[in-house]
């Protein structure tokens, strides 16, 4: 086998995301493997450098993981012409000035979302892309869960006849921070260093829905700050001024609707932390992070509203599970190794920067949506 190396400067390792789904379960596990193969007798080997800004968070990260290279300094690591790929998991605050240098710096991007805080911004980096002709990525990990994969094998397969409506719940309860650590940094909380619901999950949402049953044509919006007081990661009390649940709505090409509910004020009572449920003429599905289970309309049960009785039937039994017919690596590795064959092999590649640019449009929509009090259409963007 010959090895072809390909450096990539990852900016933001030492926050939650970058560091597990990034580094470990990604670039770490790609080379756990052996590296990614090319075929032709070539493996692709990842070399990470870790960039921040905590010096001694990210020694311990190298350290830690037998990796050499790391550096505070964004700006000589750019200058690096060994390095082909910068990669952000930065607050989403950071992110438009260090892809800006990356991109002006000649390098492949690779990025967390929101690409940016506003429209605006996230479609300045996808003209500074395409003018600079470097390839560029963004993260779209929920497409490549194997309950939304199990979801699109039987969209494809033609399962549910006409689709009507998609039915999305996600969230769970984060700690206010006082008497028990809240499982979310503080900054999520405050709308003035990028935080909310919204602009963190509506990207979401839009590819999911993109991807999956059509392009968003219009969205409406009502957003909620339900906890108004919550304590920093030195206990300090502080004020949330970013919404923690969203309630949207959203119309989509070819006549279905989708409601989805974000929230990080509920209580699960559901299998999973996210779950869709699809609702097509001839059958209907509901998918989480790894499960799906489904029911035909010819074995749709006939109930009838009696509130005088009880039930004597268990809903949950009548649906079946869809076999997993696969094995389903993680998503965000998976997705770095399609970015990276993208790389050096030219493979084609659509979640790009106009694809963040999508997600960044829907959360601004929906907010302006939530201020003002009504629906509003989502254009198709163009640079």
């Amino acid at each position: 086998m010959t090895r072809r190396t390909v450096r990539i400067a990852m900016n933001g390792v030492t926050g939650r995301m970058g560091y597990r789904q990034h580094l470990v379960r990604s670039i770490l596990a790609i080379r756990e493997q052996g590296g990614l193969d090319l075929g032709g007798g070539e493996v692709l080997w990842p070399e990470p450098v870790l960039v921040g800004r905590r010096a001694h968070a990210l020694q311990a990260l190298a350290e830690q993981h037998g990796l050499t290279e790391w550096s505070t300094d964004l700006d000589a690591v750019l200058a690096d012409e060994t390095i082909d790929i910068y990669f952000d998991a930065q607050v989403t605050s950071a992110r438009v000035d260090a892809i800006k240098k990356a991109i002006a710096a000649g390098k492949h991007i690779y990025t967390e979302k929101p690409t940016a805080t506003d429209v605006e911004g996230a479609l300045e980096l996808a003209r500074l892309a395409r003018d600079a002709g470097i390839k560029h990525g963004v993260v779209q990990d929920k497409i490549f869960l194997p309950g939304l994969l199990k979801l699109k094998r039987l969209i494809d397969g033609g399962f549910f006849g006409e689709i009507l409506s998609v039915r999305g719940e996600f969230g769970y309860w984060v700690f206010e921070g006082d008497w028990q650590e809240a499982q979310r940094p503080s900054w999520n909380y405050r709308a003035e260093d990028g935080g909310g619901i919204v602009v963190d999950m509506f990207p979401h949402w839009e590819y999911v829905l993109h991807e999956l049953f059509g392009q968003v044509t219009s969205v409406s919006a009502h957003v909620q700050t339900h906890i108004p007081q919550r304590w920093d990661e030195q206990g300090k009390p502080y004020t949330a001024t970013a919404d923690d649940a969203a309630y949207g709505t959203f119309q989509l090409a070819g006549g279905a609707v989708a409601q989805i509910n974000s929230s990080w004020a509920v209580r699960v009572n559901r299998d999973e932390l996210v779950e869709f449920q699809v609702d097509g003429t001839h059958g209907s599905a509901v998918a989480g992070l790894r499960n799906c289970r489904v029911q035909h309309r010819s074995a749709t049960p006939k109930p009838v509203w009696n509130p005088d009785l009880p039930v004597t039937e268990s809903f949950r039994d009548q649906w079946q599970e869809v076999p997993d017919n696969a094995v389903f690596d993680n998503g965000f590795k998976a997705q770095w190794e399609l970015f990276l064959r993208h790389i050096v092999l030219d493979e084609p590649y659509t979640w790009d920067l106009m694809a963040g640019a999508r997600g960044v449009q829907l959360a601004e929509l929906g907010l302006k949506s939530a201020a003002e009090g009504r629906r509003f259409d989502v254009p198709e963007l163009s640079l």
